[in-house]
């Protein structure tokens, strides 16, 4: 099989104008980024104001291997299948960090024949977003800086500053840095360091936002510093807010790029799974449900991390009611829940499958609890074996969900035919009821007592003396109202990557709380949690080239 670039480039793409007018836009609402990407204008949502929205169909995975398990490739394989059905649809992705690109993990532009196009367009600059994001954070922290050397009228202490700096890149040795070196003239020293910029809360702003005048507000509640008394400090007392603004007037309006079969697709913001929520823009999603009769999107990680935000946080301030989700499992997956290494994992068994089977069964539980129908997808690879796909059917069977097989990697669109025909026959006969897991107003204790205890299995939470002396401060800044935006390892549905399955009897470990006022969430911290990524001895980026005619080539 040909690379995923080679295949990308093989393609033949039609001009961006035309899958805009498949999906009823004019020239007039768009904005060109070349022949092939284009960015839509908000005031779209005006005019389609009274048209119903289509099936908000969510994409998740249950406990992945370190490679993933395929989410976005199943979201942009069953869009596609859609198209070949003929219905009118649209895949509403994320957009790819440079820092993974170069890195170990690689892009997130799908594989195979279930891409977005033109890939290293999406996987590098795209129109510019993750960059004016990096501008306007680091434009924050360098009024912040500025404003302490400049007299400190606001009174802000330098050892209780929130606001790093940002990179959209993988480099480790900018975590933890000393700045300000060398004399008043050059600052004031004090330590802090660089998180890579989806990890920003900029960027889970911007994907937050309703329109302009929601992401005006939402800045200027971003809560940077506290004085020496305690006194919250927030952005909007700098000043500052119409420059950040004026950074992000182009990065909210969502871009339009297409399928390698001619699927429109809106990739939009990328917030990080973990420290944030994790799944696409809100505007490019309700943009897509007015647009289209079947929305396919997804979030980050399993159901326990992606999900979970997207039902609590992303479709609670949007007032999104998802029709169904797609639980994307694989035959490796479930073997290296059954105790088998990686490197063993492509090799047939049965019984290592079927004993790994409680991960995926934590995961249908869980999307239950949202009162949603979900559906399996089993994303087939080249070595799984007819007795091994039967056994997770039969499984799936007993858990009386729904589940197929998912080829669209090899075949594209064709090969998820069945998986959004057994999807569009789910929500058909089991409607959705959507409800989010926990009530706002509990305290704060309360809604990460009952995330632990319902998506996690915890059978307790303990907390560190710093997450209580942390809960106590946001109770007193007001803050306690707000949804709980769990920061916890992907591997495992406990907070140890090394417990496979179906962990029980664990207490779950809460080490810090941050508020992210602005974009409207609190981050409960459980575990070591990286911001920045490292590179790998081999990085990506180190097979990566440009050829003489502008052909790139080794991206992925």
């Amino acid at each position: 099989m040909l690379s995923d670039i080679e295949i990308a480039q093989s393609v033949i793409l039609r001009p961006i104008s035309e899958i805009a007018e498949t999906l009823g836009l004019t020239d007039d609402d768009i904005d060109l980024y070349g022949k092939t990407k284009a960015k839509i204008h908000l005031d779209v949502m005006d005019r389609l104001a009274d048209r119903p929205d289509g099936k908000l169909i969510l994409v998740t995975a249950m406990t992945p291997t370190p490679a993933g398990e395929g989410k976005t490739v199943t979201s942009i394989g069953l869009a596609e299948a859609f198209g070949v059905l003929g219905k009118k649809h649209v895949v509403c992705l994320r957009e790819p960090s440079l820092g993974p690109t170069f890195g170990i993990k690689g892009g997130a532009a799908g594989g195979g024949y279930a891409q977005v196009v033109p890939m290293d367009e999406i996987n590098l600059h795209f129109t510019g977003d993750i960059h004016a994001v990096s501008t306007a954070h680091n434009l924050l922290a360098a009024i912040l800086d500025n404003h302490i050397v400049k007299d400190n009228e606001l009174d802000i202490d330098p050892g209780r500053i929130y606001w790093p700096r940002v990179v959209d890149l993988a480099d480790r040795q900018l975590r933890n840095i000393v700045i300000g070196l060398g004399g008043r003239v050059n600052g004031f020293p004090r330590e802090t360091g660089f998180v890579i910029t989806v990890a920003s809360e900029i960027m889970a702003i911007l994907a937050l936002a309703k329109d302009l005048d929601d992401l005006r507000e939402r800045l200027s509640n971003i809560l940077i510093a506290h004085t020496p008394q305690l006194k919250p400090v927030y952005a909007h007392e700098l000043g500052v807010i119409g420059s950040l603004m004026v950074l992000l007037k182009e990065a909210i309006k969502p871009n339009l790029v297409q399928t390698i079969e001619g699927t429109p697709a809106l990739i939009h913001c990328g917030p990080f799974a973990n420290i944030a929520h994790g799944c696409n823009s809100l505007i490019a999603t309700k943009m897509g449900l007015k647009l289209a009769d079947y929305c396919i999107t997804e979030a980050g990680f399993g159901s326990d991390l992606g999900a979970e935000k997207f039902m609590d946080i992303k479709c609670r301030v949007g007032g999104l009611k998802p029709s169904a989700v797609v639980i994307v499992s694989s035959i490796r997956a479930l073997k290296m829940h059954g105790g088998i290494s990686l490197h063993e994992i492509s090799k047939p068994n049965v019984k290592a499958m079927m004993k790994g089977c409680c991960n995926l069964r934590t995961h249908v539980e869980n999307i239950r609890k949202f009162h949603v129908p979900p559906i399996v997808a089993i994303n087939r690879f080249p070595h799984d074996t007819d007795e091994e796909i039967s056994a997770l059917k039969e499984f799936c069977n007993e858990l009386d969900t729904p589940a197929e097989i998912s080829e669209v990697c090899a075949k594209g669109g064709k090969g998820g035919v069945a998986l959004a025909e057994r999807v569009m026959g789910t929500m058909e006969k089991h409607p959705s009821d959507f409800k989010p897991l926990y009530d706002c107003d509990k305290p704060i204790h309360e809604k990460i007592e009952t995330i632990a205890a319902e998506i996690y299995r915890a059978d307790d939470v303990i907390y560190s003396p710093k997450a209580v002396r942390k809960m106590k401060r946001i109770d007193l800044d007001g803050l306690s109202s707000l949804p709980i935006c769990m920061a916890k390892t992907q591997a495992s549905l406990s907070d140890n990557p090394q417990m496979l399955g179906a962990p029980s009897a664990w207490s779950l470990h809460v080490e810090d709380l941050e508020p992210r006022a602005g974009a409207g969430f609190i981050v409960v911290i459980t575990g070591d949690i990286l911001l920045m990524p490292g590179l790998p001895k081999v990085p990506a980026a180190l097979k990566i080239d440009l050829l003489d005619d502008g052909k790139i080539v080794g991206l992925f």
